[in-house]
């Protein structure tokens, strides 16, 4: 994931990326100081273990961030902006399942779960639906509905989101007009009122001046991590890895109207739901008002609806539920949403791409446009590995079988030292020529000092040596041939019987030497191989 996402931001650049929760994997069991899991399978992971996952996640993702921010300097990522404080279930829990001091350790380290943010000219409202969903669940405490207020402890779990939905109509309004006013260059807050009022003026709660508001509308985007309810059996597209369309489309391109293996089935178990419950999908639409897409997780796999039974400007609400960014969640082929987003504003603050006429109907222009990017196939990388390193190894062993084999083809037994003949003797090699002979010649010294060379047996004639000059002459004698020949002594012993060669050197000293020649072949291939991995893991 590390490498995946260094690249993402090298080759992409993103002015923005959001998360959608399920950032830990047991985040909710790991309990924080004063609190206890009577699950005996995670009594061991605590506050230290989520504080370790933190520092691990941090390391994936926002070390890469702030790399790229620093190498590219301030003055151009101002408006770069990484945002994870939507949490799933497995970072709180769902409904009644939430334990609030799980929940205040992540909203304290990752930021609240339910917020606002202009990005492109478009309104992201991010809701903490893990939470919302205690609405409705029986209190395991009173046994009742926890749906309204003063109904026991389920509302502390849904009650903080409900304010925010219900403050939604003018917090809104407040977000959207910040963001034009820094894109007009216009002062960033709300101008406060600098005058002198009486006490009981109706002005006094006016603390903001609203003379300036802007008209402009930017369409509305959900993102939760429970995808919204749907009709069973309701397709997700044919960019579903795990479960393709069952049949092929249409001529006008329209797939079933119903293929329970293609969809999310909508159900629920303990800490988890596949979707939200038709009640608190509807309140989320009409709270947030004029939502035209809708982004969630959760499901891990990749899954594309139009809901037509909700309210929008578009007459149906386009839903995409986002890819693990991890190939262990489920999928062979993880991956994530490249979002594009052109929503530009004139310098009166009005949009500058307006509805366009077609066939004499209005359709207003798509302001959003999606690419599912997905990332290498994790699995069969490793595959491939795992059947090179096979294949490398086995070409080693065949290489050290036939060179055991290629010195016994000499002397029935393995090389000696790596070769056949020997290169050296230890014994000293007297040269032929030099032996004694029955003619040699003397020196005499006569009176005058000078020496003079006699024949020891006249001066009528030069003699030559008995067996010549140079080695000796051939015998009849093979017994004979190298009686006084040194070599001879060196050969004499790498000449064993039959008997003792298959004792020294048989089965046994063959499986030694083929190992240790596979041995060395892994190291020469080994070493130098794992170094240029290791250069490649460090650089990429």
């Amino acid at each position: 994931m590390r490498k995946s996402f260094t690249l993402l931001q090298h080759y992409l650049d993103p002015t923005t990326i959001f998360f959608l929760g399920d950032l830990f994997d047991g985040g909710r069991e790991w309990m924080p100081p004063g609190s206890s899991n009577t699950d005996p399978r995670w009594r061991n992971y605590g506050e230290e273990y989520w504080v370790k996952e933190y520092k691990r996640f941090g390391s994936i993702f926002f070390d890469s961030w702030l790399q790229k921010r620093e190498t590219q300097g301030t003055s151009l990522n101002d408006h770069r902006r990484i945002l994870a404080g939507l949490p799933g279930n497995h970072d709180l829990g769902l409904g009644k399942g939430i334990r609030l001091p799980v929940r205040q350790r992540f909203n304290a380290f990752f930021g609240d779960g339910n917020h606002i943010d202009v990005v492109g000219n478009h309104t992201f409202v991010s809701v903490d639906t893990v939470s919302l969903s205690a609405k409705g669940q029986i209190d395991p405490a009173t046994g009742r509905q926890g749906a309204a207020e003063g109904e026991g402890s389920n509302q502390e779990i849904w009650g903080p989101v409900e304010d925010f939905l219900t403050n939604l109509k003018n917090d809104k309004p407040r977000v959207k007009n910040r963001a034009v006013r820094i894109q007009n260059a216009r002062v960033e807050n709300d101008l406060m009122l600098h005058d002198v009022l009486d006490i009981n003026s109706t002005l006094v709660n006016k603390s903001v001046h609203t003379a300036y508001t802007s008209k402009v509308h930017l369409p509305s985007i959900l993102l939760s991590h429970v995808p919204l309810y749907r009709a069973k059996d309701t397709p997700c597209g044919p960019l579903r890895e795990r479960s393709p369309p069952s049949t092929k489309p249409n001529e006008s391109g329209e797939y079933l109207d119903k293929d329970p293996p293609n969809a999310i089935r909508v159900e629920a178990g303990i800490q988890y739901q596949n979707v939200l419950t038709p009640e608190i999908s509807s309140e989320l639409i009409d709270k947030i008002g004029d939502v035209e897409y809708a982004f969630s997780g959760d499901d891990h796999d990749y899954c594309e609806v139009v809901h037509r039974g909700y309210t929008s400007p578009r007459g149906g609400i386009r839903e995409i539920t986002v890819k693990s960014f991890s190939w262990a969640m489920g999928v062979r082929k993880p991956g994530f949403l490249l979002v594009s987003l052109w929503n530009p504003l004139d310098d009166k603050e009005r949009i500058a791409s307006y509805p366009r006429e077609s066939h004499g109907h209005f359709q207003q222009h798509a302001t959003m446009q999606t690419h599912l990017c997905l990332l290498p196939d994790q699995l069969a990388v490793f595959v491939r590995y795992a059947g090179l390193l096979v294949f490398t190894l086995v070409s080693l062993l065949i290489r050290a079988v036939e060179k055991s084999r290629h010195g016994e083809r000499h002397n029935g037994k393995p090389e000696i030292n790596g070769h056949t003949l020997p290169l050296s003797s230890k014994t000293k090699i007297e040269p032929l020529h030099s032996r004694d002979s029955s003619t040699v010649t003397s020196h005499n010294t006569q009176s005058n000092g000078l020496a003079s060379r006699t024949a020891a047996s006249g001066r009528a004639k030069t003699a030559s040596p008995r067996q010549g000059y140079g080695y000796p002459a051939p015998s009849n004698n093979p017994s004979s041939l190298h009686d006084d020949d040194p070599l001879d002594e060196r050969w004499s012993e790498m000449r064993v019987d039959d008997d003792d060669s298959k004792r020294k050197h048989g089965f046994g000293a063959r499986v030694r030497f083929v190992g240790r020649e596979f041995g060395k072949g892994v190291l020469m291939v080994g070493i130098p191989v794992g170094m240029w991995y290791a250069y490649l893991v460090r650089r990429y």
